[in-house]
């Protein structure tokens, strides 16, 4: 029996539109490819919203991409999920966020919430950040610390401010630190880096700043050319180092990027670098980050 041989491409960034100036693709010379549209069996999929198991409207990514050519159904995002959830008042119930909240009001300790401020939706959402505030409300924690983790990659270069005002009109909470995620989300054991950010939450290294505005204005200035590459700055009035018995929330929701710096703080053995400081915290995530970190997370 003949066997047919069978080639899969996966063509990233390959979008389907009406020719015209703004497609690069329609101007190219693509002679390969329109001859296998023109002889092959073919059909449009959509790879975007409900269709990829986001949210309606938000963009693909690659990881659901390919997540979803591999399962052959609608994968539900952790993203998705947690939205649903917020609306139905699950979210409000889940059992080791209730755990994580309050364990904020006893023997002095406070509550670090620490993630990606921004809204495009790939590794976390600051609506996720606003909802833990408003139930840390609900429940009368007074001690909450904000660690701002920088796009400027997935959302306009330089739009950190944007974002920092969103989190001051809650009026919920303190921003304590502002970092840019080269530094705080790095996956690819670069670990000066995740040291740097490390030092700045448990011990208070890196540059002074007298308001998260601030800290953005100075790092401009200094030259780090983006958000991305801001460099780790506490907020003088408002720091305080996460100590042990503190409770730490990572909200990133993919769990790619926070592996790394999450294992500075749940891995005893970790010898990515050297810890001056080892806090013994109640630390959890929202999905699971896996390779038996001991974090807790909210969703599997």
């Amino acid at each position: 029996m003949q066997k047919n041989k069978v080639i899969l491409m996966v063509l990233d960034g390959w979008g389907i539109k009406k020719p015209g100036p703004g497609n690069y693709i329609s101007l190219s010379k693509t002679s390969n490819f329109d001859r296998y549209i023109k002889n092959y069996p073919n059909s449009i999929n959509k790879a975007s919203g409900n269709a990829v198991g986001l949210p309606s409207g938000v963009q693909g990514n690659s990881e659901v991409g390919h997540l979803h050519m591999g399962a052959g159904r609608i994968v539900w995002q952790p993203f998705e999920k947690i939205n649903q959830e917020i609306k139905s008042g699950a979210f409000e119930k889940n059992k080791n966020l209730r755990k994580a909240i309050l364990n904020g009001n006893k023997n002095g300790a406070t509550l670090h919430l620490m993630g990606l401020c921004s809204d495009e939706g790939v590794h976390s959402h600051i609506n996720h950040l606003f909802e833990i505030l408003k139930i840390a409300k609900k429940n009368n924690i007074r001690n909450i610390l904000i660690h701002f983790f920088a796009d400027g990659r997935d959302v306009p270069e330089k739009s950190a401010k944007k974002y920092i005002n969103a989190i001051k009109k809650q009026n919920l909470g303190k921003i304590a630190s502002v970092c840019g995620r080269f530094y705080s989300m790095d996956r690819d054991h670069n670990y000066e880096r995740t040291k740097e950010a490390y030092d700045m939450l448990t011990e208070g290294h890196g540059f002074k700043a007298k308001s998260a505005e601030k800290a953005i204005e100075d790092a401009y200035k200094r030259g780090d050319q983006t958000d991305y590459y801001i460099r780790p700055t506490i907020i003088e009035s408002d720091y305080s180092p996460i100590k042990s018995n503190d409770t730490v929330i990572f909200f990133n929701f993919r769990t790619d990027r926070p592996r790394q710096l999450v294992e500075c703080f749940c891995n005893k053995a970790f010898k990515g670098f050297k810890r001056n400081k080892f806090p013994r915290v109640k630390f959890f995530t929202m999905t699971d980050i896996g390779q038996n970190m001991k974090s807790k997370y909210f969703y599997k």
